[in-house]
């Protein structure tokens, strides 16, 4: 594909590793409220708290994920229901990492195409996780759901990126990891949507992607 002037990108789970992130996230919890927790129950906390954050995912109030965990388990130092909020979005964004393959592909893909990150998420959140991977380096514009007014798939945050970067949306590539928000959101607007699903997950939409990836490196055969 020789025409490609603009590549945009989701956040969580594509530009970075949220699942790793929660790992981390949970072993903080682990530290602060409990003790002497033997392997195999952190095992089965970890399972539950994976399930909990799944469930919630997208909302940005996290205090049910916690307390639904501290219901279970129950913790030697529980936090307050007032408490975990502000918990939550001072620790979480410092649970993530940007890989070096990741990082050795925007150098690569700056060079040719503009890119653009376009993300759901608070404000607050996001902004964190952007600059304790040193994401802002590589990203001129970058399109927070909180601070727009409107969320994938709703068209209009992708006509906004469209606009920002004043390219075509036919010689647009969106990649995201979410079929129905990222991929069925930019079709809306006819930029090409490529799926990245490492995880090999079943598409049990109608949504029909342009190209679906499980690794990184084979976006640049789209450039």
């Amino acid at each position: 594909m020789g025409d490609c002037e603009a590549i945009l990108f989701d956040l969580d789970d594509t530009l970075l590793n949220r699942d790793n992130a929660v790992d981390k996230m949970f072993l903080m919890i682990l530290e602060k409220c409990y003790e002497d927790v033997k392997h195999s129950v952190s095992l089965e906390m970890l399972q539950k708290f994976k399930e909990y954050d799944k469930k919630d995912y997208g909302y940005s109030d996290k205090t049910r994920v916690l307390e639904s965990l501290f219901d279970e388990f129950p913790p030697k130092h529980r936090l307050l229901s007032a408490e975990i909020q502000d918990f939550w979005n001072n620790n979480f964004p410092h649970c993530f990492s940007i890989s070096q393959n990741t990082i050795n592909l925007l150098n690569a893909i700056k060079k040719n195409v503009e890119i653009a990150i376009i993300t759901n998420g608070t404000t607050q959140r996001q902004k964190a996780k952007i600059l304790n991977t040193n994401l802002d380096t590589y990203f001129d514009i970058i399109i927070i759901f909180e601070e727009v007014g409107y969320s994938k798939p709703d068209k209009r945050i992708f006509e906004l990126a469209l606009n920002k970067i004043n390219v075509k949306p036919e010689s647009t590539i969106y990649v995201g990891d979410d079929i129905e928000r990222d991929i069925g959101g930019c079709q809306n607007v006819n930029i090409k949507g490529i799926w990245f699903n490492p995880h090999m997950n079943k598409n049990d939409t109608d949504i029909i992607p342009y190209a679906e990836i499980d690794s990184f490196d084979r976006i640049l055969s789209y450039i």
